[in-house]
């Protein structure tokens, strides 16, 4: 099984930037789809953003034209830029593995946004 390992959230101002960082190992495909997700205190998991094998990103409305999804060519890592991030972007940030039947999830990391 996929596992997932996530690093870089932390406290920061509105207006500023987070990159989060997902290094996954374990038989990673490039077939696959991965991404984060969040969750707010009393919200259900949201999706933030994906990439897929090919290449085509998928981006929340929310974040859109401020947070940037990439990954490195073998897949052993993704990364989230999170650039002028608001009061509502708080919420715990979770890394998302998927291919076919198989789904794996990082531990979660919390993003803090002070107004």
């Amino acid at each position: 099984q996929v596992q997932l390992e996530e690093s870089g959230g932390g406290l920061v101002q509105a207006g500023g930037s987070l990159k989060l960082t997902c290094s996954a190992s374990g038989g990673v495909s490039s077939l696959s789809t991965m991404g984060w997700y969040r969750q707010a205190p009393g919200k259900e998991r949201e999706l933030v953003a994906t990439v897929t094998g090919h290449g085509p990103k998928n981006y929340a409305d929310s974040v859109k034209g401020r947070f940037t999804i990439s990954r490195t060519t073998n897949w052993s890592a993704i990364f989230l830029q999170m650039n002028s991030l608001k009061p509502e972007d708080t919420a715990v940030y979770y890394c998302n593995y998927r291919r076919l039947t198989t789904e794996s999830w990082g531990q979660g990391l919390q993003v803090t946004v002070s107004s």
